[in-house]
């Protein structure tokens, strides 16, 4: 089995941020002991690197192997920059046991809020899926916007630019899982054989109604993919459980 940790949002700086739920969360999941932890963006609540400075500080306190991509937020003041110097590539492809991948991607621009994938990183996309099929390999998509509206948060505003391109993608390579965060608002969809997956915020005080701060967790075996929402100083929720694609 296969256990992964997705947090999203954690707005690290400013007085957004909750550091009790965030040092709460690092020993769950450090107790947990998953396989990876995916980051889904905003990461630093401005960009500026004096956050991603103490960000980095408060990622290293997990023990297992974190991999991040940047949000709207991390994009701001030349954060797009800054995140590279700190956190990593920007857009990156992980492979574990030669039949699991994992493709993370850039969805922001510079001090823009809305997302867009772009023609570059598409076709890189495609061509990383393509290889998927071809090798049977379970797959998974990350990046900060999501690529269907959230139910629960208001107006849509800021959903991916070029969504129905790369909604078009994922389905038709049946990518099992593609996790996003952005809305603060946790969420499953399933279109066809593809799961689209929403976190909430890990540690930003900004949460609609009597919401709590969580993350989700994915136990991934031969048979089955079963999805767990994790409220901070709370219960933990079965969202669903799904059958596996059979490629």
């Amino acid at each position: 089995m296969t256990i992964i940790a997705h947090i999203s949002d954690s707005h690290i700086g400013d007085n957004d941020f909750n550091e009790k739920s965030f040092l709460n969360v690092v020993d769950e999941i450090n107790d947990l002991k998953p396989d990876m932890i995916l980051l889904t963006g905003d990461i630093t609540n401005k960009g500026y690197y004096n956050q991603f400075e103490k960000a980095t500080e408060y990622l290293a306190m997990f023990n297992d192997p974190l991999f991040a991509i940047p949000g709207n937020h991390d994009a701001r003041n030349l954060g797009y920059q800054t995140f590279e110097e700190f956190i990593g590539e920007r857009s990156w492809k992980l492979t574990k046991d030669n039949n699991f991948v994992v493709i993370g991607l850039d969805s922001s621009s510079p001090d823009v809020d809305s997302g867009n994938i772009g023609r570059p990183q598409q076709i890189w996309m495609d061509h990383q899926l393509d290889q998927c099929v071809i090798n049977e390999c379970f797959s998974i998509v990350c990046l900060h916007h999501h690529v269907i509206p959230i139910p629960n948060t208001g107006r849509e505003r800021n959903v991916l630019y070029d969504a129905g391109d790369i909604l078009k993608t994922l389905v038709d390579h049946e990518v099992d899982l593609v996790l996003a965060g952005h809305k603060h608002v946790a969420n499953v969809w399933k279109i066809h054989n593809t799961l689209f997956i929403n976190a909430g915020s890990v540690s930003s005080k900004k949460l609609r109604g009597n919401d709590k701060n969580s993350y989700n967790t994915y136990y991934i075996n031969d048979d089955s993919i079963k999805i767990i929402l994790n409220k901070v100083d709370s219960e933990k929720v079965l969202i669903g459980e799904y059958p596996r694609n059979i490629l």
